[in-house]
This record gives C-alpha cells, structure tokens and sequence, in this order.
C-alpha cells in the first residue's frame, strides 16, 4: 500500500510536527488535495495527497513529531482502512536532532538523508521530465547536476533544491567531518518551582543553528555609527509624496534594506557563504529580514532587493512579516538569503551585536537612532545618530573587507539619494 511520508519541507528541516488532519479514515482523497497541515522549523505547511485513493490509516496523530521519510498515513484503495479507534492516542517521542546537522546547514551542502520518503508514481512515460521546483532546477544547472539521476525527498517525490545540493555535495570529495560536539544534560531546577516549556519547532532548530555557528564561525564585529539626519528627512519627503497616492509609507528600515542591497551589489566579496574549501559568491542580492514572531524568530526574504524600489520592498516586507506572524510563509519565502537585517531599534535597543545566520556570511544588527550633539563648522548641533554593527565570518570576509562594506554603506545612509539613485 502506498505510505505517506513526512517530506523535506524546508532546507533545514530533520523532522516535523503533525499539526492537524483534514481528512479522516475512510475518506476519498485526490492526487494533490490537502490531507494535513505540518508544522516545520519555519511555517505551517500543508502536506498534499500523491495519488487518488482512499485514506486507510493515520499512523501519525496529531501532535506526533515524525522524522523525514518515516510513514505517517496509508492511501489505499479502500480495502485496509483500519477504523478511527485503531489510529494510535500517544504521540511518538521527539527525534533528536543529530549533532552534526547544522555543520551541514551551515553550508546549505547535507548529505542526502539515510531514510528518504517513499516517492509516489509519476505518470506514464519513462521520457517524462522529473518532477522539480523551479529553484532547484535552477541551481541543478549552476551546480552542473543532472536532476533527472536525482532522488526526490518532496511531496510527490519532487526534487528540492536541497536533494540538488546534497547530490552535488555527494559527488565531491567529501571534506573531513568535524568531531561531534558533546552532548550537554540539562538538570531540572532542584525547587521544583518552576514551568516546563517545550521548546517550539522553530525555537529548537534555532537554537542548534546559533549554538553551531558560534561555535564554528569566528563572528569577527564591526561597529558604525551614521548620521542618520538627512535620511529621516528623505524618510518623510517620500512619504509625503506617497500619500497623496494613497500608497503605504516607508519606514527607516525599508530604507535600510535597500541601502544595505545597493551596498553589497557594489561589494560582492561580502555577498558570499563560506562552503569549506571555497566560497559561494552569490549573483542576486537575497536580504533576510528577521522578524519576531510569538512562536520564534522567522526570516523573510526579500530577493532582488538591489533592484526593487522602496516602495515595493516596503509592501513586500510588510505582507511578509505579517505572514511569518501567522505562520502562512511558504518554505521558499523563507530560504535563500544572502545576508540579514535584524533590527531592535524599535524597542530602543541603541547597540548589539547579532549571530551570523549559517549558511550566510554575515549579519546587520540596526539600532535605534538617537539625538545627539556634534561639532559642525565650529557649532555645536543636534544630530540623529544611528549606529550598526555588522557580525562577520572572519573564513569569509576580512575585517578591511567588511569595513569598506560598512564604509560604503554610511555613505549610503548619509546620502540617502545615492540609495534610489
């Protein structure tokens, strides 16, 4: 009978989390149609049929956390559906997350998975071209890999661009694999007073991520403080002509975003993720937004942003952070950027410093602007002053390197018609 799997549904996804079933034993399904909602590392995604059929069993209930490949439910043809008291009441345990994973994430290059999910039928045709997303089609092409001798770990069988990846990686020479890092016991608190809060999809991936790029990239940092005066003028002059289209405003860090895209069009060697022996130098400027959302920290991204005017990365930053709020981001909205933005300004934060965001080479932290007082042509003045610290991979960016990135980037800022010019 054929399984359904739980599929790779994002880059740095080991395992998933059924949230909720919307069909039920006994149910017809369609190829395609929506059986669950699965909850990743990043959003709430649905999972979809891979054949016309009749749902026979869940063996995953809600709630269970599942690893990629391993069987959740069984569509048939209706002859071994099992009755709804046969489906199993407990959830499985959690899979814990192998300690070498994020060295992999961190450069987007794992190895294919040892339990790859069951692929459903294509249609007829040996000569037929292998089910693919657009994107992974795309990097095959760079990377110089057939797909078609490529496994698919998606729904349907359908290549991703990490089974690419993984399959490119597969025929290189495999680097030295770095030595486990040891495994850490957590002793609940001896009082006893205290709540037991599981940690979420995203809160869990995270904090393996963060921990392994501290631990394996040395953040080297950089601080700047701008002159942000002018470009708070700029902010309002825009938005004044704006309104009287009646279009959204622009906010500083839509501002931000594009200065930051100009900036490292003009300095590709920071737009680079570090791969082991050799880099990645990217040819689109992708800048991940990071945006706080009650369930963790998610990353919209933003593509092209050297090419879209403000207004436009206003309106896409907006829909997408209110998306990523409620969980409604696609995989691919969130994956793929080039170099991240994390902004505390809002909540008055004036100065911090950020974790590089694996498999990218390095991290904006944008504070809060602040008046102070300077000394222009003898005069003591009033001046908003903004200050950013730029978090670097030292393996991938020099600290010169990365000083006339944030050099170019003040004046930018400073000059804020060069970022529209």
């Amino acid at each position: 009978m054929p399984e359904i799997t739980m599929p790779r549904l994002s880059d740095t996804m080991e395992d998933g989390v059924v949230s909720s079933w919307l069909k039920q034993v006994g149910d017809k399904v369609t190829r395609g149609e929506v059986l669950a909602e699965i909850e990743t590392d990043k959003a709430l995604m649905e999972l979809e049929a891979y054949d016309d059929g009749v749902l026979e069993q869940i063996i995953a209930a809600e709630g269970t956390r599942v690893p990629i490949g391993e069987p959740i439910a069984i569509v048939g043809d209706g002859s071994g559906a099992a009755t709804p008291a046969a489906q199993p009441a407990t959830p499985a345990p959690a899979a814990q997350p192998a300690a070498a994973n994020g060295a992999a994430a961190a450069g987007n290059r794992s190895a294919p998975s040892t339990s790859a999910p069951t692929v459903g039928p294509t249609a007829a045709g040996s000569d037929e071209r292998k089910k693919s997303s657009p994107l992974a089609r795309k990097i095959a092409r760079e990377l110089g890999v057939d797909i078609a001798t490529v496994t698919g770990t998606g729904p349907g069988g359908r290549v991703t661009r990490h089974d690419v990846e993984s399959a490119h990686t597969a025929g290189e020479t495999a680097a030295p694999a770095a030595a486990p890092a040891a495994q850490v016991s957590y002793a609940a608190p001896a009082s006893g007073d205290y709540d037991e809060i599981p940690l979420t999809s995203i809160q869990r991936v995270s904090a393996t991520r963060l921990t392994e790029s501290k631990q394996q990239a040395p953040h080297i940092y950089l601080t700047s403080a701008i002159d942000v005066t002018d470009l708070f003028a700029f902010r309002a002059e825009i938005n004044s002509t704006l309104a009287k289209t009646g279009s959204a405003k622009v906010s500083v860090n839509d501002l931000l975003v594009k200065a930051v895209a100009v900036a490292l069009r003009a300095n590709p060697t920071v737009n680079v993720s570090f791969a082991g022996d050799k880099l990645y130098q990217h040819h689109g400027v992708h800048i991940g937004v990071a945006v706080a959302t009650p369930a963790g920290l998610l990353v919209p991204v933003i593509r092209d942003a050297d090419r879209k005017t403000v207004s436009a990365i206003a309106a896409e930053t907006r829909n997408k952070a209110e998306r990523a709020r409620d969980r409604k981001l696609k995989a691919d909205e969130m994956s793929g950027a080039t170099f991240t933005i994390s902004n505390l300004g809002m909540f008055g934060i004036e100065h911090f410093t950020a974790v590089i965001n694996p498999p990218e080479s390095a991290i904006l932290a944008i504070g809060a602007a602040t008046d102070e007082l300077r000394l222009e042509d003898m005069q003591v003045v009033s001046r908003k002053i903004l200050r950013v610290t730029m978090s670097a991979d030292h393996r991938a960016i020099d600290g010169a390197v990365a000083a006339q990135f944030l050099a170019q980037l003040k004046d930018l800022l400073e000059h804020p018609l060069l970022i529209v010019a």
